[in-house]
């Protein structure tokens, strides 16, 4: 069947497009249309286009044909366009909630968290669109003077997961329109309708035909494949696992397109022995529990020193266990579902692995949704430090909690894979606290906080946790070649 121009969901959900947005226009997909699951239900409930190859490169042909005109846009008419479009969310802030809650669980709370925190990267980069600033010097040795100037890197490809459908997109297409580039934004198959919605805002608020580009798609390997054959493609940006991340790296190469990528994590959640308990339980409860554990940024592994460890699971089972777990249309739900039964099966087989190595869970059983893909959620205490469990990034509400002597062991642990995305610290001595911090191989660390993310900061990691930043003062120096003058 084909999917319909546009769908009409409940209140406060606006008319939502569900086809291929390429060249300004608003089409159909060449393959056979996508559907759309409510995780909380396991029902489809929605059908969107789907790209081929054959439609990606139609959206290449039309993002390199709007390259030139776009990139002499004025900066304070991109970031004039930019400012509108968050506005438009922000006036559309109860329908994406709504929208990104039906498609991929996430409670209302958290779901217009992420709504706000979305629409700052349009604000944050609108600003900065006026700020691309050059150099002016002179040789040392006199008779030449050095001009430096920045300018768009070209077209882009930018590849969003399925777990902040809002702020994913926004967070790559900002900085790319600010610094004067096209876009093509491909979002993932599990969560395309509010990239759709979004591309709507962007239209209306006056993005010239051609400028982005949205292809949702069931074949997302050939169709990245496929763009980043074309030399014309000047850089990708890519938020998901280290795997993809690895190819995508290796089929740019060949073309030398510049890339940023923000790939697994596996944060260390560390509790000093100074720690204020209270403190750490309520920021480890957002470090973990935010959008269910579905998240990059998410604390992987409690690292707890030996004197607190029980008491602090002990805390933490109890608040695990006062969370509502239900489906995210429900306005007392905490704790959605899992995106997919995959996703769930693969948390529960995590789960039961600790278990049979020796670990004790310590939350109660409780009832969950017949429909959906729930996973309760659960402390796991006295883990081993061999347990598969730690090395893999869990997504879900699950916290496995290790016990460790001292600071030095407590780093040592931290450090102890091979990501390197976010660690975080609790402790009362901030001396303390921050030497922990220049110690941890992390891109990002919060001291006594359970969330790193801002717009106006630089997110990011290193090792296997990826390449670049985005956001802050440097996200749109991802999007911008430099270029030297002698005179």
């Amino acid at each position: 069947m084909d999917a319909p121009a546009t769908l009409t969901l409940p209140t406060p959900i606006p008319p939502t497009p569900t086809g291929l947005f390429i060249g300004g226009r608003w089409r159909e997909g060449s393959g056979g249309p996508i559907g759309v699951e409510d995780p909380s239900t396991g029902e489809i409930f929605a059908a969107v286009a789907n790209a081929t190859v054959g439609d990606a490169e139609e959206a290449l042909d039309a993002a390199v044909a709007a390259q030139e005109e776009w990139a002499a846009v004025p900066g304070r008419e991109r970031g004039e366009i930019l400012r509108a479009a968050f506005e438009g969310i922000i006036r559309e802030r109860e329908g994406f909630a709504a929208l990104i809650g039906l498609e991929m669980g996430k409670p209302r709370a958290d779901a217009l968290a992420e709504v706000t925190y979305g629409a700052e990267f349009l604000r944050w980069f609108a600003e900065e669109a006026v700020r691309i600033e050059g150099g002016f010097a002179t040789a040392p040795e006199g008779g030449l003077r050095i001009l430096t100037m920045k300018q768009p890197v070209g077209p882009t490809l930018l590849i969003t997961p399925w777990n902040f459908p809002l702020a994913m997109a926004t967070r790559k297409v900002g900085p790319a329109l600010a610094a004067g580039c096209t876009a093509i934004l491909k979002p993932a198959a599990q969560t395309p309708l509010t990239a759709l919605l979004f591309a709507a805002v962007m239209q209306r608020a006056g993005v010239p035909n051609g400028v982005l580009g949205v292809l949702v798609t069931s074949e997302s390997a050939q169709v990245s494949s496929a763009l980043l054959a074309d030399q014309r493609l000047r850089k990708v940006s890519f938020t998901g696992s280290t795997p993809v991340g690895r190819l995508l790296t290796a089929q740019a190469a060949p073309n030398l397109q510049r890339v940023s990528m923000e790939l697994g994590g596996n944060g260390a959640f560390v509790v000093l022995e100074d720690a204020d308990l209270d403190r750490a339980v309520a920021g480890a409860m957002v470090a973990k529990l935010r959008n269910g554990g579905q998240s990059c940024t998410a604390a992987n592994r409690f690292l707890v020193h030996e004197r607190l460890a029980g008491e602090f699971s002990r805390r933490l089972a109890s608040a695990m266990d006062a969370v509502t777990v239900g489906p995210a249309a429900d306005p007392d739900t905490e704790v959605g579902p899992i995106v997919d039964g995959v996703q769930r099966e693969r948390v529960q087989a995590l789960v039961g692995g600790a278990l049979e190595s020796g670990a004790d869970a310590l939350c109660a059983p409780r009832p969950l949704p017949e429909c959906g893909h729930f996973v309760a959620p659960t402390v796991l205490a006295r883990v081993p430090a061999d347990a598969p469990i730690l090395a893999a990034e869990i997504f879900g509400p699950v916290a496995p909690v290790v016990e460790f002597a001292d600071d030095a062991e407590a780093l040592a642990l931290a450090n102890d894979t091979e990501h390197g995305l976010v660690g975080f610290v609790f402790g009362s001595d901030i001396d303390r606290c921050l030497t922990f911090a220049e110690g941890l191989r992390t891109g990002m660390v919060g001291i006594n906080r359970g969330v790193v993310s801002n717009a106006a900061a630089p997110f990011g990691g290193i090792k296997q946790s990826g390449l670049g930043r985005e956001g802050g003062p440097v996200g749109i120096e991802e999007y911008l070649d430099l270029k030297y003058v002698a005179a």
